[in-house]
């Protein structure tokens, strides 16, 4: 009976083990397949069947992709608004979070709940509101002024994710570093956010990748196009190139490593992040 139900048990996690990796090659094989025809000369883009490993790789169309219509210029301007989006928003929202948390004061519920209403509502419908806005503001087709937007639109459910993190470290912590005289602020910096490391690096990445592949609001807020981000010259990039499969691969790679690299590099932290306390809020 033991055996039997060894030899079950076996059989199960063979059979999970054969769904999670034909899961993975279904979904890698667009990745793979983007990649190979990238770094594939046009004599072997449409070739059939297609290969996953290229005959004779090359650069060129990674040339060509960044040395027209300001491509290289466009992925500087997409790092500069990722990276101070993900500062800005993990920067309030931290600190958002650690107050309602860790704090008792009146009208507390009522301000969070309101905060939690603006989940609710979709992006696209404050579009006009915030454009209004950022003209009256003088941030219209401005970096700095993307970023606001963005650091905006990502708070609520930042603060609602961390918010939960918090809530669950031990209050005995707080309670020993108040009697040893530490300030709330020095509670805050040198005890709770390195022990929120994990949940505030899912914040981190989240604001990085919504700000990294986000289009619509960038396509009406910037008009320069210098100025313009990462995902409208891909889009640009593809309709002056058409079906040149190749160059237009290459340009979309340019949008998918940076966000490869930042989970390789985070995902220790973001796995733990997003299986513990951080996502109970």
């Amino acid at each position: 009976m033991i055996a039997a139900s060894r030899r079950q048990q076996r059989l199960l996690n063979l059979t999970i083990f054969v769904v999670l990796c034909l899961g993975a090659i279904i979904a890698a094989a667009p990745l793979l397949y983007m990649i190979s025809t990238a770094f594939s000369g046009d004599a072997y883009v449409q070739q059939f069947p297609p290969r996953l490993l290229p005959e004779n790789p090359t650069l060129s169309n990674f040339e060509t992709a960044f040395n027209s219509r300001n491509f290289g210029r466009a992925f500087l301007n997409s790092t500069f608004v990722a990276l101070a989006t993900s500062a800005l928003v993990t920067a309030l929202t931290t600190m958002t979070a650690y107050g309602f948390a860790r704090f008792d004061f009146r009208g507390k519920n009522v301000i969070f709940y309101t905060l939690l209403t603006m989940m609710m509502i979709p992006n696209i419908v404050l579009i006009i509101p915030q454009f209004i806005m950022a003209t009256n503001l003088g941030l219209l087709n401005s970096l700095p002024g993307l970023v606001l937007v963005y650091a905006a639109g990502s708070i609520a459910f930042n603060t609602f994710l961390l918010r939960g993190f918090f809530e669950n470290l031990p209050r005995e912590l707080e309670e020993s570093a108040v009697i040893d005289g530490a300030s709330h602020f020095t509670i805050f910096w040198r005890i709770m956010l390195p022990l929120a490391a994990p949940a505030v690096s899912t914040v981190a990445v989240f604001a990085f990748l919504g700000a990294w592949d986000e289009y619509i609001l960038a396509l009406n807020f910037l008009t320069d196009e210098a100025k313009r981000t990462l995902p409208i010259a891909i889009a640009n990039f593809r309709g002056a190139h058409a079906t040149n499969w190749g160059l237009v691969f290459a340009g979309s790679l340019t949008a998918v490593v940076p966000t490869i690299v930042l989970f390789i590099v985070f995902q220790r932290y973001f796995i733990q992040g997003l299986t513990s306390g951080a996502v109970r809020g």
